[in-house]
């Protein structure tokens, strides 16, 4: 493909050349030379990617095969169809760096959460979810059945009731784009969430029974199996954005297996690339660098190992493209 059917690629090749910048065009080229030899990619979302509309080319990345699971908060996992459901009711606060504690106040008085510039509708959003997610969880219950959380949001996605909400073009959910794939998904930590406390609600007025929803410990033997079932070659890459439990859940897969199960000849994650703005210090895990991960096994010193410290809503959109072929 020449330059001309990918612009995007071109002007970073061209003008990223140093620091960060050179950084951005380093990870992007490894991880497309993982794909095509082979390997499998996981992508790890912390922060509020869904909110920052990240969906728009995660979705196309999910679509061509790009992303092979991934490991997202709670957040992330609701936001994106919050976003698909509620998008033409969210609130922009471009000055969100002056905002006064009153400001504040009347924004959640009038029922707005906000996330750095955004607002998302309480009503529009949050409710408007609650009434379709509570008939799956309630249908599953009645059934004797369990699922994980994620399994909860395809069903739901699935079976067209928010179809009339839709207020921006489908293909932009990164989520939907995820059930209609049945990509893999953990969403460790899900009780932190907005979904896991109306779900933990409905628990503690005796309403659902907390069993209807399997557990974190049930998302690391699924990520443990999903491992040893798709590391063989190439093996499988770690994108990181942010830190926190999503990327940090699913690293520990690896020593995991062969410390505490003691699984001989478990394959190192094979790529690994992190995107944070938190500085690198000792005792942060979201600012550690990666070759202390060498010491915890779960890199080894042949990995593939690129940080980029800037913020993941320029950097993850310009990777995906050139990956992508933009």
């Amino acid at each position: 493909m020449n330059k001309e059917n990918r612009p995007i690629s071109a002007f970073m090749e061209k003008y990223y050349l140093h620091f960060n910048a050179a950084s951005v065009v380093d990870a992007a080229k490894a991880y497309k030379s993982h794909l095509a030899e082979g390997g499998k990619m996981i992508i790890t979302l912390a922060g509020a990617m869904s909110t920052a509309e990240l969906g728009k080319i995660l979705a196309e990345m999910i679509r061509r095969d790009k992303v092979q699971i991934i490991s997202c908060t709670g957040a992330n996992l609701e936001e994106d169809i919050m976003n698909l459901v509620a998008h033409n009711s969210y609130k922009r606060v471009p000055n969100y760096r002056y905002l006064t504690l009153q400001d504040e106040k009347d924004l959640v008085d009038n029922h707005y959460n906000r996330v750095t510039d955004t607002c998302i509708p309480e009503e529009e959003a949050f409710r408007r979810i609650q009434q379709h997610i509570h008939k799956q969880w309630k249908q599953a219950e009645d059934a004797g059945k369990r699922c994980f959380p994620h399994e909860f949001m395809y069903k739901m996605l699935l079976s067209g009731d928010l179809k009339q909400y839709y207020e921006i073009d489908p293909q932009d959910s990164w989520v939907l784009a995820a059930a209609e794939k049945n990509l893999p998904i953990v969403v460790p930590g899900w009780e932190d969430s907005t979904m896991g406390n109306i779900f933990a609600s409905y628990c503690i007025k005796n309403e659902l029974k907390p069993s209807t929803m399997k557990t974190g410990i049930e998302y690391m033997q699924f990520l443990a199996k999903w491992y040893m079932d798709n590391c063989e070659g190439k093996g499988i890459g770690f994108f990181q954005i942010g830190g926190g439990i999503a990327g940090d859940f699913p690293i520990c897969v690896v020593p995991m297996l062969y410390q505490d199960l003691e699984m001989e000849n478990v394959p190192f994650w094979s790529y690994f690339c992190q995107i944070s703005d938190s500085t690198t210090s000792y005792g942060s895990y979201s600012g550690a660098t990666p070759n202390e991960k060498i010491t915890w096994g779960k890199l080894s010193v042949d990995t593939p190992m690129f940080v980029i410290e800037s913020d993941a809503t320029i950097v993850a959109p310009l990777i995906f493209a050139w990956v992508l072929g933009m």
